[in-house]
């Protein structure tokens, strides 16, 4: 089931940086320094009354502008407003009640989404300042929440009320046991199109949904390789109402997909190449633990020899380093050249992504690959590997328990995890490792 999407939107320096670090800074995930995974700051997770929900950070509204730098602001929190769930608007009480309040007031209304006014600047909360009041006059269905973003005052009840404007879990969203298969990539790679080629091939199409919160459609098919949900992140029906040269809109796109996914076909234009945006979006799904294909589109555009494919995979496996593991698929939108593979090889990767292998034949691997290789050592102390154990799936996570966390160098990691993926395979999937002492 897909998180709730909870957009912070407001004019430029009332606070909203600061409410969504003080909402994710505790509960944000640690990720490891790879080239060529990057985050971007206006996405982030948090937890509240047992429910996880996706936080974005948007840059500051000014309505009325002609600076091109705060339009793409404006635009970029719209996209976030249209992707939200819930929309926490911030004012600052020692501005007062601004005319671009009011004006991004009327644009929140006109969303239809749940608004929560959090006033900010609020320190005192006990001893509110006149100001505060004005901000009554906008008439929202919740009332003006007091908040101090620098202090923390005020957070626990904005979590309240979004948990109250979020409608009840639908248990039908579990039932659906078809592979969810997020297709991300930048824009103009080809992502509508392979969705379209792909419905135009197999006519059995269960639905199409339009997401209750999403500014997409979820395509359903069901042939002999299984049921299928495809994201389309850029919708599949309509053109985007966004401007997609803006490179934030897509990352911020791939992120609300990737969410929802089982598989990524992450999509790169054979035309222009693997480029850094490509990058970007590819470290999302692999932060994310989701399983990957890389899908190579345009192929039929480009003129080839004996060396063409061997090179293209050279250059894509150079950029994308840290997943070694994703499978290369060249194909044409616009032929259908190889689409039919596309269902042989996500159903693999899913299956892969989700294989549990019992202890027993883990810590045979582990023992004949620390017999090949010694644990290292430092001034004399050496790393002593107990056992390990299969802790989950989607991605395979393993537990190593050690005398010595520290001595548990990255490298010996990398070469138990090439063990076990020459072992049990893998493809497609990557695989998360958890080193522990003893006896935590």
């Amino acid at each position: 089931m897909s998180k709730p999407v909870i957009a912070i939107v407001g004019r430029p320096n009332v606070g909203k940086s600061t409410l969504f670090n003080k909402l994710i800074g505790e509960r944000r995930s640690i990720v490891e320094d790879v080239p060529g995974v990057t985050r971007d700051r206006i996405y982030g997770e948090t937890e509240w009354g047992g429910r996880r929900l996706i936080v974005i950070d948007t840059g500051g509204i000014e309505p009325k502008t002609d600076d091109i730098i705060l339009q793409q602001m404006r635009t970029q929190a719209q996209l976030a407003i249209d992707n939200a769930d819930v929309i926490l608007f911030m004012c600052d009480v020692r501005a007062g009640l601004t005319a671009s309040d009011r004006d991004i007031a009327v644009m929140l209304q006109k969303s239809g989404k749940p608004i929560i006014p959090c006033i900010n600047k609020c320190d005192s909360v006990g001893n509110l300042p006149f100001e505060f009041y004005e901000f009554y006059e906008l008439g929202f269905d919740c009332e003006p929440i007091a908040l101090s973003s620098v202090h923390g005052s005020g957070t626990g009840d904005i979590l309240d009320e979004v948990l109250k404007a979020l409608p009840e879990t639908d248990e039908e969203d579990d039932e659906d046991d078809s592979i969810k298969v997020a297709v991300i990539g930048k824009p103009n790679a080809g992502k509508s199109s392979i969705i379209n080629r792909i419905v135009g091939e197999n006519r059995l199409i269960v639905s199409n949904i339009a997401g209750t919160t999403r500014d997409a459609v979820d395509t359903q098919i069901e042939n002999e390789h299984g049921k299928f949900t495809f994201i389309d992140t850029a919708g599949i029906r309509r053109s985007s109402k966004i401007n997609d040269k803006i490179e934030k809109y897509s990352v911020l796109r791939a992120h609300m997909a990737v969410e929802r996914a089982d598989v990524c076909l992450i999509m790169i234009d054979a035309g222009t190449g693997i480029t850094e945006q490509d990058e970007k979006i590819a470290g999302i799904a692999h932060e994310a633990g989701k399983a990957c294909i890389i899908v190579v589109n345009k192929w039929d555009s480009i003129e080839k020899d004996n060396s063409t494919v061997n090179n293209f995979n050279e250059r894509i496996r150079t950029a994308l380093a840290y997943m070694p593991y994703a499978p290369i698929v060249y194909v044409s939108a616009l032929t259908g050249q190889r689409i039919s593979t596309l269902f042989g090889h996500i159903t693999y990767v899913h299956n892969q992504a989700n294989t549990r292998i019992s202890t027993g034949m883990l810590n045979e691997v582990l023992a004949e690959a620390t017999t090949r290789v010694q644990p290292p050592s430092d001034k004399g102390k050496r790393l002593k590997i107990y056992y390990m154990t299969q802790a989950s799936v989607a991605p395979p996570t393993f537990v190593f328990f050690c005398n010595n966390v520290e001595l548990f160098h990255f490298s010996y990691q990398r070469y138990l995890e090439n063990c076990l993926r020459q072992t049990f395979g893998f493809s497609g999937t990557p695989i998360k490792i958890v080193i522990k002492m003893r006896g935590e």
